[in-house]
Order: C-alpha cells, then structure tokens, then sequence
C-alpha cells in the first residue's frame, strides 16, 4: 500500500507545530480540538502503520481541556513519545516483552523538559528492542511500516515516531539517538532529524551512566523550522553550560567549506545514493559553498570493530541485570536474537572491551582534524534506499541480522561515538519513490550551523510530503539535489 496519509480537513490540516501555535494564539483552534484530531488520526492509519504501542488518549483530552495553561511555546500541540523514556502514568517496554509492563511513577529527566515545552503526549511509540535495530520488527506486535510505502520498514529505532510524524498524525514526535536512530527513521520517512551534540539534551539516569554516552533525545519534524523551534524552546528551561546556545535560528548562514564523503568506513554507498549525495554537492556548491570530495571518512579502521562491541557490551549489561532493572517478570527467553546475538558477542570479547571503550572515547580527535578544514560534512545517511520489511527479521539468524544491519547503517554511528551533531534532510528520492535522506554533520556543539545549512536546502529545494507526493505521478517527484 503506498501512501497511508493521516493529513485532513480538521484542526491538524497539513500545519507544522510552528503554524500550530500560530493558529492556537489567534484562536481559530483549540487545544481540545488538535488533541482530538491527533486521536481521530491515530485511530485511521495505526491498523496500517502499526507505530503505537501504548494510547494515553484519554490523560491528552483531559490535560487539553484543562482551564491551565503550561505557558510554554508548544501547549496545545500533540505528541509522541517514544518508548524509552519514563513518562508518569505510562509503560515503559523499551520495544521488548521480557518484563510485564507497570506505568512509571514520575517523569523521567527527559521527558520533565520535553513536556515543559508544552506538547501534549497522546501516547508512545513502537522502537525497536531496546533500540539495537534499524528496523522495528516486534515477534509479537508486528513490524512497523513505512507511510510512505507499507511494503517498506519505517526505519528504527525511533521507528513509531517517523511513521506517524510523516503521515499526518502529529507535526513533531520524540525520537533518540544511539547509533542513528532519529536519523534512521528520518531519512526513511522523509523528514527532518537532528542528532544533537552529546550533553545538549537531558537524559534519564539509566542513559548518563553509559562509559561512553553515544544516545541523545531529540525531535523528529517535516520542517527544518519546527526542529529549530524545539531546540530554543528546549534551551529557555534547560542547558548545558559546556554548549555554546543554538539560540533562535531562522535563516540561513554564511558561506561554508564543506567536505563531501560517499564511502563510510565500512564500505561505499550504492551505486544510486552515491549519485543523489553528489547532486546535493553539486547544489551545495550552486549555493556558493566551497566543497571538496574525501576519499574515505578519516578515522581508524578499528572503529567498527569497537562500536559493535561497545552495543554488545550495552545488550548484555541489559540482559544480566534485567531481573534488578525491570523486575522479577524479566524473562530472557522473550528476547530477540539480535539482543541474544550481542550479548553472546559481548561475552565473547569481555577482555577487548576496555580497549574498545577507550579508542571510543578519544575518537573525535580524529574527526576533529577533518573539521579544522571544512565548517560541515556530506554523507548520505544510510548507504542503500529503505529495506523492505523482514530484510531486518530479529527472529533470524544473528549473524544474518548484524550482516544485513552494518551494510545498511554504515555512516551514522560516527557520530554517536563523537558525541558530534549531525542531521538528516529529505532531499532526495529514490526511483523507487522512497525518500532518500543526505546528512550533514559539524564540529561539536555546532548545531546552529547545521539548521541554518538546512534552512537554505530546505528552501532551495522543498521536499514534498505525503499528502503532496501522492498527487503527482512519481516522474514528476524529487529525485535529488
């Protein structure tokens, strides 16, 4: 089925979060009347998506129709969240069903400051088991499909989120990031994902204990401007001190010296995205920036190596404290085989694991020789088009699932490992007609940079949405740069 569109003539129409709160203060809608028209969507395209898997739709009307006001720039505007965060009153499952669920008791860090920007959550999102996926594939509830094209995954782990964000269903959903996971589901869904610079965004406790803090919370948007919006909003109530302020961005910038790379450490990207990342150069360099090609990303080959067994190394700590982390109903025979797979790999290799953490920890001096010489970085964010659904089985073999995996996610873990920023755009399209992300990274902390690149892309070339693509016939479509 192409197009699943939640996108109507209600109180939603095909806004943005930031034409939301524009209708919400001249008082043509209300609160009420958006939570009610995120529901009613919910309730149209979830039997296709299958993106839900907790509704708190009764907790939103009554937190919507409550005479208070947060104040905030977003209240009013509805939301998901994805299931790894603590949210008071909901389950937290973490894309497994190891443990029975029991709601959470308060707030999690995180979602205190995302819910202080105003958004109402509707309810959580479908992730991948513990995020180790790129594809949301549950044994029990389904895989996650993509509006674009149900024959196709939504991407992962923040896989829910995509889905609904570029059908209609809502404008911005949470997503996180730990091996590219809102960048993921972006650039499969065509949308906009920034994965911001380590310790920009607050993260619950389980995830600061990481040695090496490769997860960060962010949005996922259909528009470069509402993105922007949530990271000022964000910053008014909560910062880090480390961090230079993205402030409030709203055009673009100056003129950039831009390195272009279409060869990961892993391997080259096809042959088709090897073709639309250099038509974004090409557009790059129209735009009067300065861009030189790089024959491979300048980091140790050893990179790939470590990464994996630094997420193996996180599976098993998942796995061994299960009973003291979710409870006595934790039942490791429920796991997937990609998290049974890493777990046995991380014991494997226990004796390797301290080396791999400490080269982890001193990788950005190695990207950070690149960016004495360029501003920002061109890659695309996956090396091939979106997978179709079962590509990414979890009930597989493991070593089949991990094969499958590391050639399709081969350039976003770099910055995952850095802790530097990095976003996906909708700026091209596959023949096929799925969207094809291109990412752009910076030096850490240099997210204004990126959104103010991102602001020009999006205006030099707009991307369609689903309910614009599926009135022209695919010729007619965005095919890059």
């Amino acid at each position: 089925m192409r197009y699943v569109n939640a996108f109507g003539d209600d109180a939603l129409g095909d806004l943005d979060a930031v034409a939301l709160v524009e209708a919400l203060r001249a008082g043509t809608v209300s609160r009420a009347e958006l939570v009610e028209a995120a529901i009613a969507r919910t309730e149209k395209v979830n039997p296709q998506l299958n993106g839900l898997v907790h509704e708190a739709f009764d907790v939103a009307r009554k937190q919507a129709n409550s005479a208070s006001s947060h104040g905030a720039y977003f209240d009013g505007v509805p939301t998901f969240v994805k299931d790894n965060v603590a949210v008071a009153g909901m389950p937290t499952l973490r894309g497994t069903d190891a443990w029975q669920p029991r709601a959470e008791a308060a707030d999690g860090d995180f979602a205190k400051e995302y819910l202080a920007t105003g958004l109402i959550p509707i309810g959580k999102t479908q992730m991948s088991e513990f995020g180790f996926s790129a594809a949301a594939e549950h044994p029990r509830l389904g895989p996650v499909r993509n509006p674009w094209n149900t024959e196709y995954t939504a991407g992962a782990s923040s896989s829910g989120s995509g889905a609904f964000v570029a059908a209609g269903v809502v404008p911005i959903a949470h997503a996180n990031d730990g091996g590219g996971s809102i960048r993921i589901p972006a650039s499969c869904n065509g949308l906009v994902g920034l994965k911001p610079s380590r310790g920009r965004v607050p993260l619950d406790a389980d995830l600061r204990q990481m040695p090496v803090g490769i997860v960060a919370n962010g949005v996922l948007t259909r528009s470069v401007r509402d993105t922007a919006a949530f990271y000022r909003e964000l910053e008014k109530s909560w910062r880090s001190p480390k961090l230079p302020p993205i402030g409030n961005v709203e055009s673009p910038g100056g003129r950039l010296r831009i390195a272009v790379l279409t060869r990961s450490v892993i391997r080259d990207c096809s042959p088709e995205v090897k073709e639309l990342t250099l038509k974004t150069a090409t557009q790059l360099e129209t735009l009067g920036h300065r861009v030189e090609y790089l024959d491979e990303v300048p980091i140790p080959k050893s990179f790939v190596n470590d990464f994996v067994l630094y997420w193996a190394f996180l599976a098993m700590a998942q796995v061994r404290m299960g009973p003291r982390t979710f409870g006595p109903s934790f039942d490791r025979n429920r796991l997937d085989n990609l998290t049974l797979g890493l777990e046995k790999h991380a014991v494997r290799n226990l004796h390797r694991v301290p080396l791999a953490i400490a080269r982890l920890a001193t990788l950005r001096r190695h990207t950070a020789r690149m960016y004495r010489a360029h501003d920002a970085v061109l890659m695309p964010t996956l090396a091939g088009e979106t997978l179709r659904v079962g590509h990414l089985d979890p009930t597989a073999d493991y070593d089949q699932i991990m094969g499958r995996l590391m050639e399709w996610v081969a350039f976003t873990p770099l910055q995952n490992a850095t802790g530097e920023p990095a976003i996906s755009l909708p700026l091209a399209q596959s023949a096929s007609g799925m969207p094809v992300g291109m990412m752009l990274g910076a030096p850490l902390g240099h997210e204004r940079r990126l959104l103010e690149l991102a602001y020009e892309l999006e205006a030099a070339s707009p991307w369609p949405t689903i309910n614009t693509a599926q009135q022209k016939p695919l010729s007619d479509k965005l095919t890059g740069g």
